[in-house]
């Protein structure tokens, strides 16, 4: 049985020396894992090896996604271990008219498969693999984690930007100008999640050595989860902070046109025995992937998730993604402001710090003919320079929170970053990850319009 864990990746116990990369438990080997530079193997550092990885239900080790003790499906779910929209759908079209997707398809696939295919569809077009591994590995996370606004439901999107030479599949980030615990990036269009990890390296490094690092990049692309990178220091045992800026699909306060992207943010921060707060969130009510998966499954969308084109609620997912969605927290008088002003403060620390696109300027979503050029952030901190026992200080709290009366017995009390391990658990138990049959049919066609091997 294959499975994933928390994600908190590849530098953590159980798994420092090369030779635990060969064993038959690790899915990603050196050889798939590319120097971002060169194309050869990756430097041996932490922060160089990549973050997921599958390995059986039992362990003799630390597991090495997640530093928790040897544990096992069986064990409870709550253990130690999320937007830009689909993309222009006329490049490949006609490609996928002329396939029919059989009646009989599977709608659960184990987390392996999701990565094969989704890494041979990338190489289709151009990508390096060692880039197309880079970028599914933080969708295939999502997927784990339960944000299904990624994965399947971007991955065209990647592959036309790919094929239409918007983004550039095998572009590698450069410094631009740096200090001892700064750094200005440009991702030169490369893949997001190539370019996110980078900067987010970058950053750890700096903050290793100086207790804090602050990276910002521009020419950059959609990266995936913001989480991904905020955990890729909280795994070295950083606070981690992870912003990007998108294209505007969120109205400001009092208006009925969008101006901010759903700018998500995340914060990770490492708690005792891997136990991390993550909090991962959009600026926006909801994730403008959510309100596409609701649109593929021709479902209805909550109403004060949207506007239409006319500025007025609306609970058709069509109509929401014509119109614009809502700030975090809704209407003015919910305090939709509020999640206004948190969209703000993403754009300064993205576009407007990096140089790049901010608000009204980025490229409108579903737009092909121009590259993106998006902001993102990324900052790494050392709690060791404050005040001694963060972890335990911060186990306590998050503890104390779960454990108060809920006032739905059936809810438990949770907190940021609970609902995914929850998920990551039930994945496991599942040995996959369940999708609607509307996204599985698209995914076939998608593999047949691309010669590739859908998933099996």
């Amino acid at each position: 049985m294959w499975l994933t864990r928390g994600l908190r990746g590849w530098g953590a116990k159980g798994v420092t020396k090369a030779k635990a990369w060969r064993t038959p438990e690790v899915l990603f080997t050196p050889k798939i894992h590319r120097d971002l530079g060169n194309g050869n193997g990756r430097p041996a550092s932490p922060a160089q090896q990549p973050l997921s990885c599958y390995h059986p239900t039992t362990t003799t080790t630390h597991c090495h996604c997640c530093r928790a003790p040897p544990h096992k499906p069986s064990t409870p779910l709550i253990h130690h271990h999320r937007n830009l929209s689909t993309t222009n759908m006329s490049l490949l079209s006609e490609e996928k008219a002329k396939f029919t997707a059989p009646g009989d398809l599977s709608t659960k696939y184990k987390v392996k498969e999701v990565h094969r295919y989704m890494v041979d569809c990338m190489t289709a077009v151009g990508t390096p693999k060692g880039h197309a591994a880079a970028l599914a590995d933080v969708l295939v996370a999502a997927d784990c984690r339960g944000h299904f606004s990624h994965v399947l439901n971007r991955l065209e999107m990647y592959v036309n930007d790919v094929k239409q030479k918007i983004c550039n599949g095998g572009a590698v980030p450069s410094i631009t100008k740096e200090s001892v615990s700064t750094a200005l990036v440009h991702g030169n269009n490369g893949l997001g999640p190539v370019v996110g990890n980078f900067c987010m390296d970058l950053a750890v490094k700096k903050a290793k050595e100086t207790g804090i690092g602050w990276v910002c990049t521009r020419g950059s692309n959609h990266y995936g989860i913001a989480g991904w990178y905020s955990m890729r220091a909280s795994k070295e045992g950083l606070l981690g902070m992870s912003v990007t800026n998108t294209s505007p699909l969120v109205a400001p306060t009092r208006a009925k046109k969008p101006a901010l992207g759903t700018n998500p943010l995340s914060v990770a921060a490492p708690g005792k025995d891997g136990d991390d707060f993550v909090l991962d969130m959009a600026t926006c009510v909801v994730a403008v992937g959510k309100i596409e998966i609701e649109r593929r499954k021709e479902n209805p969308i909550p109403e004060g998730w949207a506007l239409d084109k006319d500025g007025k609620p609306t609970t058709n997912a069509t109509e929401g993604m014509q119109g614009a969605l809502m700030p975090l927290g809704g209407t003015e008088l919910h305090s939709g402001y509020k999640g206004f002003g948190l969209g703000m403060l993403v754009e300064v620390f993205c576009g407007i710090m990096s140089g790049g696109q901010y608000g009204p300027n980025v490229r409108r979503w579903m737009q092909t003919d121009k590259e993106a050029d998006l902001g993102q952030a990324f900052m790494a901190l050392d709690p060791s320079f404050f005040a001694p026992g963060f972890e335990d200080r911060l186990g306590d709290l998050m503890n104390h929170c779960r454990n108060m009366e809920p006032a739905d017995p059936s809810k438990p009390v949770l907190v940021a970053g609970d609902p995914e391990r929850q998920h990551i658990g039930k994945v496991e138990e599942e040995d996959g990850i369940t999708y609607h049959i509307n996204q599985i049919n698209d995914s076939w066609k998608l593999a047949k319009a691309l010669n590739v091997k859908p998933m099996q």
